[in-house]
């Protein structure tokens, strides 16, 4: 009987112990719960301030890296260089026409043909002045004519040139066999010479533009 009654007191506080043990884990259990809730969402606000900070670092960053690339792209030093426009480059020409001197050339040719037959009497001289000194006058005044309106005149002046070798061949020809000066070696030499002329204005590239047409490309140009 004495064993039964000390039993049932410590049956008695066993229970109370584990009940009281197991109060107190819900009481922990309860007290731990809502911290690691409060903790959570402060945890996801520092999340969220850590990456609206890095949003608005970034947006600063490309917002300064696009200024900068504007700036780069419309920086006044580009603005302040201009746009270089190439003249356009005149053709070269020669430096005086050659109608200035075959006129003139033409001219002496066929007063020369007049005055040799005025004093030797020979007809032959007169229809080479007549015929050579008229086609080059004839010549002169057509490239004349042609270079006012603006065009080339190179098939004329080729055709001065190659007058002035033929002369330059029958001129020759009488020096050789009469051995004067005058006329035949000194018609060699100014024949000599307007073909002379008569090339370099070739080889320069012809007549140079009337004052008009340079006056309008000077206009163009600009």
């Amino acid at each position: 009987m004495a064993s039964s009654a000390t039993a049932t007191p410590i049956s008695q506080l066993s229970c109370f112990s584990s009940i009281n043990s197991r109060l107190q884990i819900q009481r922990r259990s309860l007290a731990s719960f809502p911290c690691s809730r409060s903790r959570t969402p402060f945890v996801m606000r520092m999340e969220g301030d850590d990456a609206n900070v890095f949003r608005s670092e970034s947006k600063q960053a490309s917002g300064y890296s696009v200024a900068n690339d504007s700036s780069v792209l419309s920086s006044p030093t580009e603005a302040a260089i201009p746009s270089t426009i190439e003249p356009a480059t005149r053709p070269r020409t020669a430096k005086i026409h050659d109608f200035c001197l075959g006129i003139p050339f033409g001219g002496l040719v066929l007063s020369g043909g007049f005055l040799g037959f005025i004093l030797s009497g020979n007809a032959k001289t007169l229809g080479i002045g007549v015929l050579y000194g008229g086609a080059l006058l004839a010549l002169s005044i057509i490239s004349l004519k042609i270079w006012k309106q603006g065009k080339s005149s190179l098939p004329f002046i080729l055709g001065q040139a190659a007058l002035s070798a033929t002369l330059i061949w029958k001129n020759f020809r009488v020096y050789t066999l009469t051995k004067k000066v005058v006329p035949a070696g000194l018609n060699t030499f100014i024949s000599a010479a307007m073909l002379c002329f008569y090339l370099y204005v070739v080889v320069s590239g012809g007549n140079p533009p009337p004052k008009k047409l340079k006056s309008t490309a000077a206009a163009v140009s600009s």
